[in-house]
Formats: structure tokens, C-alpha cells, sequence
């Protein structure tokens, strides 16, 4: 299997193009070596990927036939990024999260006027 399919149907790239492009960039790498999008894939292989800014290490168990749920990746992969950056990860996510609990739904009018009063106002004085 190519290197853009592969990890397209493991869901590292949202699209095939997108794991396309960042294959052409030189930003994924098997065994140490940069890859070009026609490089077969092999259980076994380590592959080195760059995605917004983390370097992320995994190494192909198998290779799907196509694109497989999010519940089966972990049957065609395993996740040997360091600790240090999975901790750096799960920091981004809590931030990009914001405050709110997750599925409470919009804001409500209270919340908005509490986030307008809490937030400064360049026409006001200090």
C-alpha cells in the first residue's frame, strides 16, 4: 500500500490529498528515510510524520484494505510517540477546548454577557 494511502485510512490525514501533499513536503519519513507518496508501506515500518507542529511515531501492524473507522486504528497501528509530546498533545486539546464542557451545547445569553463584561473594551477607560 502507497505511503498517502496508508496514512489516509489510518485517519492521520483527514484527506488523501492532504496526506499527499505532506508526503511531496518531506515532512513523513519510513525508517529514517524522507518518502515520496509512491513508497510502499510493510508491517513493521516505523513511520515519522509531521501535523501541526508535532512529530508524531507510529509502526504499521498491518495494512487496511481501505479507509477504516476511527475504533479499528489501533488494529493497523501502534502509537510510539514519545510521552513527553502525548502530554504536549493532550495540553493543545485541553486548550483548544476552552472552558466549556464538552456536548453542553451554545452559549446562553447569560454566558455571552458574562463573557462580554469579562472581556475589555477598547472604547472604555481603565
Amino acid at each position: 500500500m502507497r505511503i498517502d494511502k496508508y496514512l489516509w485510512s489510518i485517519r492521520c490525514y483527514k484527506t488523501r490529498n492532504q496526506a499527499s501533499a505532506a508526503v511531496k513536503k518531506g515532512t513523513v519519513r519510513i525508517n529514517g528515510t524522507i518518502a515520496k507518496p509512491a513508497k510502499e508501506v510493510f508491517p513493521g515500518d516505523q513511520i515519522t510524520y509531521r501535523l501541526n507542529q508535532i512529530t508524531y511515531t507510529i509502526e504499521v501492524l498491518d495494512r487496511p484494505k481501505s479507509r477504516v473507522g476511527a475504533k479499528l486504528v489501533d488494529l493497523y497501528r501502534i502509537d510510539r510517540t514519545p510521552s513527553e509530546i502525548q502530554e504536549q498533545i493532550a495540553l493543545i486539546r485541553g486548550v483548544r477546548d476552552g472552558q466549556r464542557d464538552r456536548g453542553t451545547g451554545r452559549p446562553t445569553k447569560k454566558d455571552r454577557r458574562d463573557l462580554d463584561d469579562f472581556s475589555i473594551n477598547p472604547d472604555e477607560d481603565f
